[in-house]
């Protein structure tokens, strides 16, 4: 590490910082990154096209970047609306709205869900996505 990099906050509220990031950039390799290897993420609240849950960091990967790949969503924002601590250190409750647009001017969209995000030692470890399916039904191609 040279002098001019900053160790990253390996935090639960660091790696949301950089789980944001990597979704606003669209970037599945920087999401999958964050994960550990036997990592767990879910959907609770089913909808057509996304998959139950992803079961480990290649599997994130290749699920973002496929999903990703297929819509016509950019991102602009992630509106953090609560940020609720829990008494496990390694928890964190997330109320957010993703915002942005529809590629080739078809209108903007606006996503609420809420993340359960479990990271131990600066890696995602396990994920509720509990986002609003007929919202992101919206920001998908009919």
């Amino acid at each position: 590490m040279t002098t001019s990099e900053a160790p990253l906050d390996p935090s639960p509220r660091g790696v949301l910082a950089r789980y944001r990031r990597a979704v606003l950039a669209l970037d599945a390799d920087a999401l999958a990154d964050l994960y550990a290897p036997d990592a767990v993420h879910e959907f609770p609240f089913r909808f057509p096209g996304f998959p139950e849950r992803y079961e480990g960091r290649e599997a994130v990967r290749a699920g973002y970047a496929a999903a990703w790949g297929a819509s016509p969503a950019r991102p602009t924002e992630v509106v953090e609306t609560a940020l609720h601590a829990s008494t496990d250190p390694e928890v964190l409750v997330v109320e957010q709205v993703v915002r942005g647009e529809l590629a080739g001017g078809r209108g903007a969209f606006a996503v609420p869900g809420l993340l359960v995000l479990r990271v131990r030692d600066g890696l995602v470890v396990h994920v509720r996505d509990y986002m609003d399916g007929l919202a992101v039904s919206g920001a998908r191609p009919s």
